[in-house]
This record gives structure tokens, sequence and C-alpha cells, in this order.
């Protein structure tokens, strides 16, 4: 009966520690600690020939500095950005298009304002290139919202 007994106390502690420790796994998870999409690093990419510099997102709206490195000029030029920030088409602030070399701040308002505390989304880019061809990119943005 000793052997049995000792087994059992054996198996008692064992099964104390590992709940303890299952309990702090869960309190952990429950407020946030073990999140993944707190540590994921910022990013925005655009197509070949367009960067972008810098960028901002809040609940009524989305700041982007796209600069053109694409070697000519591109008039229209449009982003649009779908998803959980449904936009209308965002025209070149100052109205001239984006200029070969030129760097511009497009603010993008959203028709419905952004709930999540992480945004990501699509970018689509249409420009017309001086040959007059029409062309659309498609870009990304990944990052908390501030």
């Amino acid at each position: 009966m000793k052997k049995a007994q000792a087994a059992m106390e054996f198996l008692m502690t064992y099964g104390w520690a590992i709940l303890v420790v299952l309990i702090a796994i869960a309190a952990l998870a429950y407020f946030g600690v073990l999140n993944p999409g707190r540590y994921l690093p910022s990013s925005c990419t655009l197509g070949a020939g367009l960067s972008c510099n810098d960028f901002k997102v809040e609940a009524n709206n989305i700041t982007l500095v796209i600069a053109n490195g694409i070697g000519e000029d591109l008039n229209p030029f449009t982003v649009t950005i779908a998803g959980d920030c449904a936009s209308d088409a965002t025209a070149d602030p100052d109205g001239d298009g984006l200029l070969d070399g030129e760097e511009d701040i497009f603010v993008i308002a959203c028709t419905t304002p952004i709930t999540s505390s992480k945004f990501k989304e699509d970018i689509v880019i249409s420009y017309t290139g001086e040959s007059g061809l029409s062309h659309t990119k498609t870009g990304s943005i990944s990052t908390q919202v501030e």
C-alpha cells in the first residue's frame, strides 16, 4: 500500500504543477502578452519604381508618402485602399500627377472608420505614363492603428 500511496502523491504533485503552468499560460494569452501581432513589424510596399517612404494609419484616414522612381511623369495618379478602410480613389494633392523623382503626401479618407488595432490591406495605384498607357500596381500596408 505504501508504494501505491507514494506513486499517487508523486502524480498529484506533478499534476498540480502542470495545472499552475497551464493557468499562467492562459492568463498571459488572455491579457494579450502572447499576441504575435504586437511584435510584427510595420511595412508599406508598392510596385516596382514606386516607394512608400512613410505612412500612418489612423481611425478615419491613412496618410502615405509616395515617391516616383519610375523615370517618367505619372498623370493622372490615384491611390485606393479597400477592406477595412474602403475609400474613394484619392488623386494627387497638387493636381499635376506624380512627377519623375517627386514625393507627395496622399491622405486617404476612410468611408468607414477602422475599428481594429492592426491594419493590413492592399493599396491599388492607378496612373498613366507619358506614353498614354494606363497602369495599375498593387502594394500592401501593414501596421498598428494610431
